[in-house]
């Protein structure tokens, strides 16, 4: 499944990004995802927990695909 997730202002944290679109229940768990390598960005392992993500970028995670779009 695809989650088109609109970015407001400039960037959003990865940590940030998963705990809102539901993927992880807490940052805490986030920040623990990413640090395990589960986490890929654009097709590449992310291991920076608080990367600054923009629109037009891809993460997949968990068997799902978000897609960073600039808010409406």
């Amino acid at each position: 499944m695809t989650i088109r997730f609109p970015v407001e202002g400039e960037f959003i944290q990865l940590d940030q990004l998963l705990k809102v679109v539901g993927l992880c229940g807490s940052g805490g768990e986030a920040k623990q995802r990413v640090a395990d390598g589960k986490v890929q960005v654009d097709g590449e392992i992310e291991n920076r927990k608080r990367a600054k993500l923009r629109p037009g970028q891809r993460i997949d995670f968990a068997g799902e695909t978000i897609e960073l779009v600039t808010e409406a």
